[in-house]
């Protein structure tokens, strides 16, 4: 009676541990696959804004104006070639 008792309680804890052990797995796996879709999502924010910024640049070079653009500690003026073909 007692060995029953024993094999039980042994049961019992290695049925616990083993979904002790799914639970971190599970949590494990889906907290990568949350920093991984988190990073995609902030990839895919910074692209939309370099493509946001360079459209900004060419609208405003388009229309002859003269953008500044500053780099660290150096700024350079752009101008459309075609602007300073008119201006000739």
């Amino acid at each position: 009676m007692v060995k029953r008792n024993i094999q039980g309680i042994v049961m019992i804890v290695l049925i616990l541990l083993l979904v002790l052990a799914g639970g971190y797995i599970a949590f494990s796996k889906y907290t990568a696959w949350n920093q991984e879709n988190q990073l995609g999502t902030f990839q895919q924010g910074a692209q939309y804004g370099y493509q946001q910024a360079i459209l900004q640049i060419a609208n405003q070079v388009a229309t002859c104006q003269q953008v500044p653009l500053t780099i660290e500690n150096q700024t350079i003026n752009i101008i459309a070639v075609e602007c300073l073909q008119q201006a000739q």
